[in-house]
Parts: C-alpha cells; structure tokens; sequence
C-alpha cells in the first residue's frame, strides 16, 4: 500500500513543480493551490492572532486541552506560503503533544528581504515569552525555509540572552543558501518538486545583495552551541537532504542534543501529505514522542 501511496504523491507533486523560470506570484499561486487542495480537519479552528506585533494564524483542536505551546514557521523558501496555509500541520504536531500552536504570519520577501523573517520570527518567540509561557513548554517548528528560520531563531534568542524553549523540531530544514549540498545533484532526479535552479532563482529576493553564508540566512554556517534538542527529519527524495544530514552533524559537534530521522523513498516535507501517505503520519508520531519527552 505504501509503495503506491509514494507513487501517486510523486505524481500529484510532479504535476505541481516550480520550474525556475515562471514569475513569483505564479508560483506563489501555484504554492497556494497544493497546500490548500487538501481540506482542513473539521475539528481545526483558526483564528487571526498577533505576537510582539507579528501576525499569526493560531491554531486549536477540538477536545485537546493544551498543555504546551507550539510556535510554528511555515516554508516556501522566505517568498512564499503563509502561516493559516500550514495550519494543518502545526496542528498535527500539536496533537501529538498537547499544544496549541501558534503559526507566524512572518514578513516575505522580495517586498521584504532579510532580515525582516528574521526579526518576525524573534519578535514572536518573545512575544510568547511575555505572556507568560514557560520557555520548558514551548517547542519550535517549522518546515523548509520555517525549519531554518526555527534554527535562525534558537541562534537569535541565544544571542539576545533570552531563554531558550524545550526543543525544536524541523522538518526538511533549509539551511544552505549557498546550495552547497552535495544532493542538490544526486537527488535532482528522484525529488518530484524542488531543483538547484528554482532555489537559486529565489534566493536574490531574500538575501537582498548580503551573504547567503551569513548565519541567520544560512544558520547551518552559525555557532549553535548551546540550542535546545533539535529533531530533525528528511526524506531521501529531496535536494535539500544534505541539508538536514550536515545540519545534525553542526548541531552535535556543538555538543547539541539532536536525533535525525530519514524517510527513504519520500519527498519534501513528506509529513504535510499525513492524509495520504503512511509515512508522514508515522513520522509525525515519532516526533510527538522525542518531544513529548523533551517538554516533561
């Protein structure tokens, strides 16, 4: 059964690509329309909320009674995507967990390069952190772009001298902006939905002329020495695997408590098609019980 589920989303996301050489807002159009062709859960409520003067979806299950708080940061490589679009998944985690989960509505670019997603995304935790949430029951997470924006932001708050959350979770983390992973090449073929070039044509409108190698936009090239447990998971059929398997291997040269989990056979951010492939809900479930332990 598992084989033909991967099949039928290898075809569904190969009919959704991004070619690099369609206009933004096509392909923002195009993000738009993937994300949302699978209907929210009928016990998902979404509400308009805002963090240190952030805009955010937040996000509740019915019959859960959180008992911890998720902030999330959704992807689409700092230009698409937005935060109600990844409601489903923060709240899948949430379930897993007994938490809320807040998903920021951080400011894209071209119209706003970085660091604008940078300070959204300290802005927030801080936020949460003023009404009052204990740092132990916060994890943050994110997908693509929002997973390397989670590690940006541990690097952030370290470095403001804020106090770090229980844990982070990341899923298809894109921390190299440089591309410098080996599977940019290796995996062109069998990833149905990213390429080098359609990155790369992308990473002008948020960089804005600094360094791609700069920590806070790559922060697989920044001191993460101190950070809280990351669990980090991948699938075999993406460009960006590297990226997640040398992101494991920074984090624990720093000494960082990190568990990386490789799907084989699946694509990006495997676990947002849960609904419809096995392996996103299992991965998902492993997940809930690392951080599960992290928060008690």
């Amino acid at each position: 059964m598992t084989t033909e589920q991967r099949s039928t989303l290898d075809a569904i996301l190969r009919q959704g690509a991004f070619p690099a050489d369609i206009g933004l807002e096509e392909q923002r159009a195009q993000l738009k329309a993937l994300l949302s062709a699978q209907p929210l859960p009928a016990d998902l409520t979404v509400t308009a909320g805002e963090l240190g003067g952030v805009p955010t979806a937040d996000v509740t299950v019915d019959g859960i009674e959180p008992r911890h708080t998720v902030l999330y940061f959704h992807g689409g490589v700092y230009v698409m995507g937005d935060a109600a679009l990844s409601a489903d998944l923060a709240s899948q985690i949430g379930r897993r967990i007994e938490a809320s989960a807040i998903s920021v509505d951080y400011r894209l670019a071209p119209e706003h390069p970085y660091p604008a997603a940078v300070d959204d995304a300290l802005a927030a935790y801080q936020g949460l952190l003023e009404r009052g949430i204990a740092p132990a029951d916060i994890v943050l997470a994110g997908e693509s772009a929002g997973g390397g924006l989670v590690i940006a932001t541990l690097v952030n708050a370290r470095d403001h001298a804020l106090p770090l959350p229980a844990a982070a979770y990341v899923m298809s983390p894109y921390v190299d902006l440089t591309l410098a992973g080996a599977t940019m090449k290796t995996k062109r073929d069998a990833d149905p939905l990213m390429s080098f070039d359609a990155l790369q044509a992308r990473i002008p409108d948020y960089t804005a002329g600094q360094d791609p190698a700069l920590g806070l936009i790559s922060p697989i090239f920044a001191d993460l020495t101190g950070l809280p447990p990351i669990v980090i998971q991948a699938g075999s059929h993406e460009v960006l695997l590297e990226d997640a398997v040398r992101l494991a291997r920074e984090a624990a040269a720093a000494d960082v408590e990190v568990t990386l989990d490789i799907t084989p056979g699946v694509p990006h951010v495997f676990q947002a098609y849960h609904a419809i492939l096995d392996e996103g809900a299992t991965a998902l479930d492993r997940a809930g019980r690392l951080l599960a332990a992290y928060l008690t």
